[in-house]
């Protein structure tokens, strides 16, 4: 197995990076009614990445405004900024923190610490590196996709409802996806 360096990454720069928000996405799916998935985003985050001489040794933070998500939705949007979910009013931001990176078989993890409705349970995001390039105003930026599973009840998000033909109206795994892209910092 060859090892991943810096210089093993066609256009890698070590620095720190900001989210690009117009380039970028924080979306989520879960299952709905047992048969098929509702789909929502966050429409105000942030995110910081530090891209070290040494890939592994990277690092990212990131925030999500709870208040802004936005499932298409309006009374849906609503009641997930209620106590029954978010609880926007007490817990204003979702975030994550990376406590690693990892390359396992030629493909990256990053594990950190994600915090939900004030808990705090570690996550592993599998991440697909897009690459590097320069935007037609001069900004050198990196794209990547990044991807995880959560338990709801983890998190304190256990509100449900029993559907009158059997089941839950709410599946209990979350799917987060990331959409990113980020522009180095001078």
């Amino acid at each position: 197995m060859t090892e991943t360096t810096a210089a093993s990454i066609p256009g890698y720069k070590a620095g720190t990076w900001t989210i690009d928000p117009t380039h970028s996405e924080v979306g989520f799916s879960i299952r709905h009614l047992m048969i098929s998935k509702v789909k929502g985003k966050f429409e105000n985050f942030e995110a910081t990445f530090v891209t070290a001489e040494n890939p592994l040794d990277s690092s990212v933070t990131a925030t999500a405004d709870v208040a802004s998500i936005n499932t298409n939705e309006t009374n849906r949007d609503g009641h997930l900024r209620t106590g029954d979910f978010f609880d926007a009013e007490t817990y204003p931001t979702i975030n994550f923190v990376s406590t690693g990176v990892r390359e396992v078989k030629g493909d990256f993890f990053v594990d950190g610490d994600l915090t939900i409705k004030g808990i705090t349970k570690p996550a592993t995001f599998d991440f697909e590196f897009g690459g590097f390039g320069t935007d037609p105003y001069g900004n050198y930026k990196a794209g990547a996709t990044a991807k995880t599973e959560v338990t709801r009840a983890d998190f304190g998000l256990e509100y449900n409802a029993a559907l009158e033909t059997g089941g839950l109206l709410l599946g209990e795994k979350v799917t987060i996806t990331l959409e990113l892209q980020a522009a180095l910092q001078a």
